[in-house]
């Protein structure tokens, strides 16, 4: 907690650990997060087809879905914000807009 260049918040710390020991579990129990995290995407990356100006979603109904579950497993630190934005991070969801050269779909 004494060093500048890391998160000294008490409550991440802790969350961190506490969300590392739910990992392990989610993955015991689905044989790895991998498989658990996909089902509410439906084991398939959601294309949206966003144009040119359209306002971006800060939550689906998807990411409220996954936010509570993990929530119920013990998570923190996960509200449906965090969780939409991982979902764009990791291909779960394609939001790039219509003629943008990253979309490939």
């Amino acid at each position: 907690m004494n060093d500048a260049g890391i998160v000294r918040n008490r409550l991440k710390i802790e969350g961190t650990v506490k969300n590392a020991k739910a990992f392990l579990t989610v993955q015991e129990e689905f044989g790895s997060f991998n498989a658990y995290i996909w089902q509410f995407v439906g084991g398939a990356p959601i294309v949206n087809t966003r144009q040119p100006g359209e306002r971006m979603p800060a939550t689906t109904p998807e990411s409220d879905a996954m936010s509570k579950a993990l929530k119920k497993r013990g998570f923190t630190f996960v509200g449906s914000t965090i969780c939409y934005a991982f979902m764009q991070a990791t291909g779960m969801v394609n939001d790039h807009i219509v003629g943008c050269p990253a979309r490939r779909a």
